[in-house]
């Protein structure tokens, strides 16, 4: 079993999905006590997000460049970022390493397609749903992404920093995802993209007649399938 290395924090509330998830799929195949071997490095979010806000990606990505080589150092065989959003930086990230990340994005699309499903929506961030670090990955895959309009981007990403982030699950948030996920689906989606680690905190399969394609899972699972390979 190879050793995972998760640069968590981004919010820790998702962090916590991704160890369970790891360690619960080990079981799963393993059975009896075996568990994950696995290194987190859980960083100050609140950093994080002032690069974020100011633009300043250069410093976040020297940021998290450093917590994957401490990983690297301890012993990690591959990284993986828990987070959909941080993954704009991974060339500073992988520039340092001499292992592999694995990308979340990739991980989402080769699930996607096998749905073969051709067209999605994506929910996220607004700099995961408005900036094309994240959508080429997905796309690069022949795979079409819609994202909402401009004033659900606004909301959509509201809810995330200001409620998700912060283990605040609201009803009246829930009850607006499924507005715009229904709005995505009019257009044509024929699955969701939950394009931040913290939204199946809020809304699951129930709330939308697509699949939805939950990144948190998704890249938890494909980082057990390259441990165990």
């Amino acid at each position: 079993m190879k050793t995972i290395g998760l640069i968590g924090g981004m919010s820790w509330e998702s962090s916590v999905e991704y160890y369970r998830i790891i360690n619960e799929e080990v079981k799963k195949r393993l059975g009896g006590l075996h568990s994950a071997k696995c290194l987190l490095h859980s960083v100050d979010f609140a950093e994080v997000e002032r690069y974020q806000v100011r633009g300043e990606w250069d410093k976040a990505g020297k940021l998290l460049g450093d917590v994957a080589l401490s990983l690297e150092k301890g012993g990690a065989e591959f990284i993986i970022i828990c987070t959909n959003t941080m993954h704009k930086v991974i060339e500073y990230i992988e520039e340092k390493l001499n292992i592999p990340i694995l990308h979340i994005a990739e991980a989402t699309a080769k699930q996607i397609k096998k749905s073969n499903i051709n067209k999605v929506g994506l929910l996220g961030t607004k700099f995961t749903m408005e900036q094309d670090f994240y959508k080429s990955r997905i796309e690069s895959n022949g795979i079409r992404v819609l994202v909402p309009n401009s004033s659900e981007r606004d909301v959509v990403h509201k809810v995330i920093y200001d409620e998700l982030c912060l283990g605040n699950i609201q009803q009246s948030s829930r009850d607006y995802y499924k507005k715009v996920i229904k709005s995505l689906v009019d257009e044509g989606a024929e699955g969701i993209i939950l394009g931040c680690t913290e939204i199946g905190l809020l809304v699951k399969q129930e709330d939308s007649e697509v699949p939805l394609f939950d990144t948190t899972v998704i890249h938890a699972i494909e980082s057990v399938n390259t441990a165990l390979d």
